[in-house]
């Protein structure tokens, strides 16, 4: 009984840290969360693939954290902003004298990481040499210094993550395909936020409540017109876009929605006009659908609705209260 109530203690530990990092009750994210906690617990490397600011380090932290490695060194590695002259040095670290500059001896990110994680950020940015070299550190689990002939071993876990299509990379002759056959031993999608569009206002409150925490300033009301926009938008900087919208919209700002719900593109083009306003008409009933009502009743209230004429248009845009990620309210 002890053993299992601390396996217990120790499993309600582990959700709400996922609950508090990977925020939304969506279907995706939901799965998104069942993965992480699967695959926090062995020790097999995996490749993150998502779109710009959809949270792949967030997801190689929540994974890192929850291993055996979470007392160990968490190294980020963002492989597109380091210049080509030094991330071999960055990397696997170099001896005093390797090359002129070189001073003193410098430990490279990955034998600094000895013993937890190494997060690689936009792999695909790497250049073939250093592919070659970071395929055979995987494959042996040893770096040799630049300058060195010592090899030292590792033992890290190596989470890559990619906005791109690495097969088609490697079709291409950018990336070796041998380096993402050994980096893909697990894979984990994060989807774009347009497509969990029922978790964009809880995520956007969110943000405009920690907001407005930071700035010591009162919340301001998110009107229904506003919940349209932000239901409408294509979000292509995904939740890093979603955030700073919520920070401008705490502080009185613009928006600075780039892409509003005018601009959405059907297979024909671009939206005729009733199809904009059907559009916005469903993010309306989607963000009613999103707030804590107890009942259909109350949200027709709210949307000042017959409930018929409710039951009517959920159909039309085959809705439910779970389309907001939420129990289904009763019909009262």
């Amino acid at each position: 009984m002890v053993l299992e109530n601390r396996s217990l203690r120790l499993a309600l530990t582990e959700q709400r840290l996922l609950g508090e990092r990977l925020l939304g009750h969506s279907a995706s994210v939901q799965r998104l969360r069942e993965q992480v906690s699967a695959l926090a617990t062995i020790q097999a490397d995996v490749l993150i693939l998502g779109e710009t600011g959809s949270g792949k380090e967030v997801v190689a932290r929540a994974l890192h954290d929850l291993s055996s490695r979470c007392a160990a060194p968490f190294v980020a590695i963002n492989a597109g902003a380091l210049a080509e002259s030094v991330i071999e040095s960055e990397l696997f670290g170099h001896e005093s004298g390797a090359f002129t500059g070189a001073q003193k001896r410098r430990i490279g990110k990955f034998e600094y990481a000895n013993g937890g994680t190494v997060f690689l950020d936009e792999i695909e940015s790497m250049s073939l040499d250093i592919q070659v070299k970071l395929l055979r550190l995987l494959q042996e689990r040893v770096v040799e210094r630049v300058g060195s002939n010592q090899l030292i071993p590792l033992d890290i876990r190596v989470i890559a993550a990619t906005k791109e299509d690495l097969l088609a990379a490697a079709d291409a002759g950018r990336f070796r395909a041998d380096l993402y056959y050994r980096l893909n031993v697990a894979q984990i999608n994060i989807p774009a936020l347009r497509q969990r569009r029922e978790d964009i206002l809880p995520l956007f409150q969110h943000f405009v409540s920690a907001a407005c925490d930071k700035y010591k300033i009162a919340e301001p009301e998110l009107t229904p017109i506003t919940r349209g926009l932000l239901l409408g938008h294509e979000w292509p900087g995904n939740i890093r876009e979603l955030q700073n919208a919520a920070e401008r919209f705490a502080l009185g700002l613009d928006l600075a929605i780039t892409q509003p719900l005018q601009a959405l593109h059907s297979s024909k083009g671009y939206l005729s006009l009733s199809e904009q306003v059907e559009a916005f008409e469903r993010s309306l009933i989607v963000s009613e659908l999103s707030n804590a009502h107890q009942s259909l009743r109350e949200v027709a209230e709210a949307l000042q609705l017959p409930r018929k004429t409710l039951h009517d248009k959920l159909r039309k845009y085959d809705l439910s209260f779970n389309s907001a990620g939420e129990n289904s309210p009763s019909d009262d």
